[in-house]
């Protein structure tokens, strides 16, 4: 695991989107997996910018996000569909046919996550995966205790989980209490994953991740210390309980 460190949630998304951006230069055809929330936010519209500087094309970029909310519509303003149209899709001159996020409303859960999973597996897997951390941890919405081997699956929401995301809603009530995510053991296949990280809410949850020393299924942001090729750029807040381990760049 690679970690930067950089001042403020500013430089993380430039450092976020400068490294999007130069593989999709590398690799024109790249199957990009994208998170939501506010964390990549600013990434977004920072890439946003560099297309209009004629600078990146996302034109033959396959993308597959990580979650959304079960029972939301692709046109339902709280859907991870419309926040993505809404932040990047529209802006860029990507084909929608190419981003792909689960079907939130499809009359079976379970037959949707076997098929995103074999639609991850007909693009030949995820070449650099985007992510967030949870403040208990979770990655996607792989909640504490969620097996290292899960492919996609229907989760349940924690109560944390859930009030951390009422400020998009009108209310907690609003917010759907399942979704159906990308599991731990699909995103662990991604050929390189980027794990971006701001703000002191999140400290607890890097000081915890950068002080264990193996996997512990009750933390499932610490799967990612099985992969081979992990980035996490957090700034000096998220990283103020942390013990910054040797080998760390700022």
């Amino acid at each position: 695991m690679k970690l930067i460190c950089v001042k403020d949630a500013a430089e993380m998304s430039a450092y976020a989107a400068k490294q999007i951006g130069d593989a999709v230069r590398r690799n024109p055809k790249l199957v990009l997996g994208l998170a939501t929330g506010g964390t990549p936010k600013e990434t977004y519209r920072l890439l946003v910018e560099e297309y209009n500087k004629k600078a990146i094309s996302f034109r033959n970029v396959r993308t597959v996000n990580l979650d959304e909310y079960v029972g939301l519509s692709s046109a339902d303003p709280n859907s991870y569909r419309m926040y993505m149209k809404q932040n990047l899709f529209d802006k860029i001159d990507i084909s929608f046919d190419n981003c792909h996020l689960p079907d939130g409303i499809a009359s079976s859960p379970s037959d949707a996550c076997v098929r995103y999973d074999r639609m991850i597996n007909e693009l030949n897997g995820i070449d650099l995966q985007l992510l967030g951390i949870g403040r208990n941890g979770h990655i996607g919405f792989n909640e504490p205790g969620t097996p290292f081997d899960a492919g996609t699956h229907l989760v349940k929401l924690s109560e944390s989980t859930r009030k951390a995301n009422a400020r998009y809603f009108h209310s907690e009530e609003e917010v759907p209490k399942q979704a159906i995510t990308m599991g731990i053991g699909t995103i662990l296949k991604s050929r390189a994953i980027l794990l971006i990280v701001s703000g002191s809410s999140k400290a607890d949850a890097m000081g915890r991740l950068l002080s264990l020393n193996g996997p512990d299924p009750a933390f499932p942001a610490s799967a990612l210390l099985m992969h081979p090729d992990v980035t996490v750029i957090a700034d000096r807040e998220a990283l103020s309980k942390s013990k910054i381990k040797a080998g760390a760049t700022e």
